[in-house]
């Protein structure tokens, strides 16, 4: 499981910072927004034996803007970073999240 300790204001109850929850068996990564009634997520499936496709990121309306998704696409990065695994970007803001933090660790795991 991944938790990040920065906090975006407004997205849990003020002070608490944004934790990541990665549930393997639904394979996803899951931000709980205000208690537990809204929650933002990032959806993967394996698309080979090491090889996982990042496909679709939700965050909200009422929270977008806030820095969520950059928390679900970082712990999804680094779960295949962990796992030593290989990554295909269906998804458009994991992409875009690539581009603007182009770690080695990252790029090097990218499938094409």
């Amino acid at each position: 499981m991944a938790h990040s300790p920065a906090a975006a204001p407004g997205a849990q109850e003020p002070g608490c910072p944004i934790r990541v929850e990665h549930d393997r068996r639904r394979r996803q990564f899951t931000v709980r927004l205000n208690g537990c009634h809204d929650r933002a997520v990032l959806l993967y499936e394996y698309v080979g034996k090491r090889t996982v496709d990042l496909q679709h990121t939700e965050v909200p309306d009422a929270y977008r803007g806030r820095g969520i998704a950059k928390h679900l696409a970082k712990a999804a990065l680094d779960f295949v970073v962990e796992e030593d695994l290989k990554a295909h970007l269906t998804c458009w803001y994991i992409q875009k999240y690539v581009k603007e933090n182009p770690l080695p660790q990252y790029l090097e795991r990218l499938q094409p």
